[in-house]
């Protein structure tokens, strides 16, 4: 998954997370803990597939980050992403896991694997700022459109109506109906 010169990396990054995190980071920590929540209710009820399920999720979304310069995430973020996907992995797959978490230096902070504390899902990272809402013109998809998670009617009405797929289609003129459904889609009758 990774290579030595990005392990090497991640187990010199410190384990506290910065103050300041950006998009792409919030939305990588928001991905990992809405799994982690769904993976400890699986646990709990003993639903070991779909843990695994669960993992490889999180490894779905972890495998394409590289570090390096150019890179929207920081090391500590994903070094704390990494080090939950070991956690939920490791009642399943102990071995390569406790490699995997003495590699990475996780042992150095947080001890061995196997008396690690279990990952808690942070709240604080769940919460969405902006949401996706798709966008239908005379009940044909068009397209989406993103709107702050705390817009009212009016305001997604006013957004969906600026879109360029609506200027397209209403070419100018004024829509018969804006319809919203809150969080899922606004339909433009033209």
């Amino acid at each position: 998954m990774y290579s030595s010169s990005q392990a090497s990396a991640l187990r010199d990054t410190p384990d506290s997370l910065p103050s300041n995190l950006n998009d792409a980071e919030k939305e990588l920590r928001r991905e990992v803990h809405t799994i982690l929540k769904q993976a400890n209710f699986d646990y709990q009820r003993r639903q070991y597939n779909t843990v695994v399920s669960a993992a490889m999720k999180m490894l779905n979304v972890l495998e394409p980050i590289k570090l390096g310069q150019d890179s929207k995430i920081s090391a500590s973020v994903l070094r704390e992403c990494l080090s939950i996907l070991l956690r939920v992995l490791y009642p399943v797959v102990p071995h390569l896991t406790h490699v995997l978490w003495t590699d990475l230096g996780y042992a150095k902070t947080f001890g061995p694997l196997l008396d690690a504390p279990w990952p808690s899902v942070d709240e604080a990272a769940l919460i969405q700022t902006e949401i996706t809402l798709m966008l239908q013109i005379n009940g044909k998809l068009r397209g989406d459109i993103k709107v702050p998670a705390d817009a009212n009617k009016e305001q997604i009405e006013l957004l969906a109506l600026q879109s360029e797929p609506a200027q397209k289609a209403l070419n100018g003129g004024a829509p018969k109906k804006v319809i919203v459904v809150p969080g899922r889609l606004v339909n433009i009758v033209a």
